[in-house]
């Protein structure tokens, strides 16, 4: 597996951990993994975990304002929001309205203190 491939999958096992009705910024999950100014990489590792087993919840990860960017990847063009708004998220206009309430960060969530 080369580096990319070890990146991604670091990724996905985090995204795995987003409980739901919560979500994450790709930002947030490069910070957790040590790559601070990765967080575009982190939304390409979202887009290639659309064809992968098990599902991951892609739909979980958005930008640190809660826009839905990465809407254009899923089926069809509301999935993601559909998703969302199924586990109880508010959006209007592509945004989840109470980002700071339901932001999930995996430095926080997942360390070992």
């Amino acid at each position: 597996m080369d580096s990319k491939q070890d990146f991604y999958q670091n990724v996905f096992e985090v995204v795995a951990l987003i409980p739901e009705g919560r979500v994450t910024s790709y930002g947030a999950i490069a910070n957790y993994l040590g790559a601070r100014r990765s967080s575009r990489l982190v939304g390409w590792a979202m887009n290639a975990s659309h064809n992968r087993l098990p599902k991951i919840p892609a739909h979980r990860v958005v930008n640190r304002q809660g826009l839905l960017t990465g809407k254009m990847h899923f089926s069809t063009p509301t999935e993601m929001e559909e998703l969302l708004t199924r586990e109880g998220h508010k959006i209007v206009d592509n945004q989840i309205l109470n980002i700071e309430e339901v932001f999930w960060d995996p430095n926080l969530a997942l360390s070992l203190d």
